[in-house]
């Protein structure tokens, strides 16, 4: 019996694995084990965010789905399609000899920026940097829609702008594939190992791109490339872990110093255009947001990156939420009239 709390248990498509609405679903793939699986919901209150077990009614698709993933001699961490789904895999050997893997389901479709729950001011400002160069950081937990958010972005800039973007993941997850739009093009780039995201993103600037995606900064080296690349010329769309707009900044100057030394700040200072952090709850995202004024190196959010005074950024945040929401009486996370 499917669980009374479980969403989607409506009609003919819930017998179907892909009629039912999770995040990530956690499979066993050792023999003893074959066909064992939890999912995780979707949802963003605690409640339904628990892992729980498979109902019995996908134990045929989960068997066959163990079956595949542990035959097909792919990567640890890649992509995996079944039936219409697209995932992030992972697998892990655990301490007691079982084999699972971690399954993140993937919405093929890029959604429309009018599709992320922000305010008209706030979308409105953001639609204005694909006009510029520079750095667009965007921060925040693990599954609170970093990827989505960069590629809603990306998408949006190509449909309206025109030009080449190029995308450097592992794995590719949202497609984009091909032409976007009228006049843009995008072209996807699928990292193998740790070592191969420098060299990608070399690559990718070879190719003069007007847009780049890289999914997730990771390494000293590559962080100084995506510096390089937003202070030459391109609008690099980036995500990093973060707790914080302040925490990502000076992750991303952390990793940038092990390779330019003391000119990482003045590097990131001359490229930031924007830094974001969003969360995902209940009612749709939480953000925290600050932007440069293009073109002014006396911008005072990038004095405090030179300077080395991160944390005092924090009070421009509040002050540059205030202004945006102040424009049409409207709350500036929300969306919602004050």
């Amino acid at each position: 019996m499917i669980d009374s709390n479980q969403e989607g248990t409506g009609g003919a498509e819930s017998t179907r694995l892909r009629g039912l609405p999770f995040m990530d679903l956690y499979v066993r793939l050792d023999p003893k084990g074959r066909g064992e699986a939890r999912y995780r919901s979707p949802a963003r209150d605690y409640s339904n965010n628990w892992s729980r077990p498979l109902p019995d009614l996908y134990r045929a698709e989960v068997e066959a789905m163990a079956t595949l993933l542990a035959e097909d001699g792919a990567r640890a961490d890649s992509a995996f399609s079944y039936d219409g789904m697209r995932f992030r895999r992972s697998v892990q050997k655990m301490g007691n000899g079982q084999l699972w893997v971690t399954l993140r389901r993937i919405n093929a479709r890029v959604p429309m920026l009018e599709e992320m729950s922000v305010s008209e001011q706030l979308m409105a400002q953001l639609r204005r940097f694909g006009q510029r160069d520079g750095l667009i950081l965007i921060s925040g937990p693990t599954g609170h829609g970093k990827t989505t958010m960069g590629f809603s972005l990306l998408s949006d800039y190509l449909h309206r702008l025109g030009g080449v973007g190029i995308t450097v993941e592992d794995p590719v997850e949202y497609d984009l594939d091909g032409p976007v739009g009228e006049y843009g093009y995008c072209y996807q780039v699928e990292v193998e190992d740790e070592d191969g995201w420098v060299e990608a993103l070399k690559r990718a600037l070879r190719w003069t791109p007007r847009y780049l995606f890289v999914g997730e900064v990771r390494s000293p080296r590559a962080a100084e490339q995506i510096l390089r690349a937003a202070t030459t010329g391109h609008l690099v769309i980036t995500t990093i872990h973060a707790g914080s707009i302040e925490e990502s900044i000076m992750g991303l100057l952390h990793l940038a110093s092990q390779c330019v030394g003391d000119a990482a700040p003045y590097m990131l200072a001359q490229g930031l255009t924007a830094a974001w952090h969003q969360t995902l709850t209940e009612t749709g995202p939480y953000l925290r947001y600050v932007f440069t004024e293009e073109n002014n190196n006396g911008d005072p959010v990038r004095a405090l990156i030179r300077e080395n005074k991160v944390g005092m950024i924090n009070s421009y945040i509040d002050k540059q939420i205030a202004r945006v929401g102040a424009q049409r009486g409207v709350d500036p996370i929300t969306g919602k009239r004050t």
